[in-house]
């Protein structure tokens, strides 16, 4: 039988376990794929802690396997799927976990993988890159203003930083003091996290802070609010809809499309996105891939490696 990673209860990491499971079946716009790469996000351990995403409900059922983004190879395709077929290589989100050997994608936010990608950095798209994508979209800056990207360091900021620089903003990535070198790296003005970032941060920006890309929420999405004059360029992937909104701001609107996932590949393969995959792990080690994300220690992406050929 096939394994997968897996949580048996809401709470901490002591719910986590690797597990033989059924082989997952297509359903009706869904297409079964066995993974190549997985990738790891905060909101994989959020939702073993009972999170859920704006719109969601519904019980979960145990066990429940983790992770939400995943690539692979098309193994079967369900009905009225068209536009995949066995064989094909392929990166989404899954429907339902994507620590596993096997994984349902929903046909509609899958896209092919280019040749040019390896399956390891497309695993690290579909929630990281495609959020960060999402919101530098709805920001609609022109080439020149000044955008401040809180969280800088993790997946999704990384990400916003690269395509940012890609439209000719000017960036400001508050991030923690062992993060400089890697936020620098990617074309941004590092501003270190802790007490008294924002004064760094005006010291930053002489001219002002044009946008703010929240990554982190809480008190640091409230003194990132008063860094604007325009509440309405305060945009959050960090916080809820009521705590941004109370601030004058708005959270990302994800697309959720397959034509974003094609559009953050292509960045890729053009050289003007790296999804910065700094450390891998084999399925066995999920626990530990996780473990590197929950506890705040990754320097840009972590990803699960499943298959020989990721």
């Amino acid at each position: 039988m096939p394994k997968a990673y897996v949580f048996t209860r809401y709470g901490g990491p002591e719910t986590e376990a690797l597990i033989e499971v059924d082989r997952p079946r297509p359903g009706p716009g869904e297409v079964l794929v066995a993974v190549r790469a997985a990738g790891v996000n905060p909101v994989d351990w959020k939702q073993r802690t009972g999170f859920r995403r704006p719109g969601e409900d519904g019980e979960q059922t145990f066990p429940a396997v983790l992770g939400n983004e995943v690539a692979g190879v098309v193994e079967e395709t369900g009905e009225g799927v068209t536009g995949f077929a066995p064989g094909d290589e392929v990166f989404g989100t899954a429907v339902a976990g994507g620590y596993a050997e096997y994984a349902l994608l929903a046909a509609g936010i899958t896209a092919h993988k280019p040749a040019g990608l390896s399956f390891t950095d497309a695993a690290a798209l579909p929630v990281a890159a495609a959020t960060a994508y999402d919101g530098v979209r709805q920001l609609g800056l022109p080439a020149g203003a000044t955008l401040l990207i809180t969280g800088a360091g993790g997946g999704v900021g990384v990400a916003a930083t690269q395509i940012a620089r890609a439209e000719d903003l000017r960036v400001i990535g508050v991030a923690s003091e062992s993060k400089k070198d890697s936020v620098e790296a990617l074309g941004a003005v590092h501003v270190p996290s802790g007490p008294g970032w924002a004064e760094r941060a005006r010291a930053a920006a002489p001219d002002g802070v044009d946008a703010v890309y929240d990554l982190v929420g809480g008190e640091v999405l409230t003194e990132a609010a008063d860094l604007l004059t325009d509440r309405a360029r305060l945009i959050t992937a960090g916080a809820t809809e009521d705590a941004v909104r109370a601030l004058g701001g708005a959270r990302v609107v994800r697309a959720r499309t397959a034509a974003v996932l094609d559009a953050v590949a292509d960045l890729v393969v053009r050289g003007e996105l790296d999804p910065l995959v700094t450390r891998t792990y084999p399925l066995e080690q999920a626990g530990a891939a996780l473990r590197e994300v929950e506890n705040g220690h990754a320097h840009g992406k972590v990803v699960i490696e499943v298959g020989a050929d990721a």
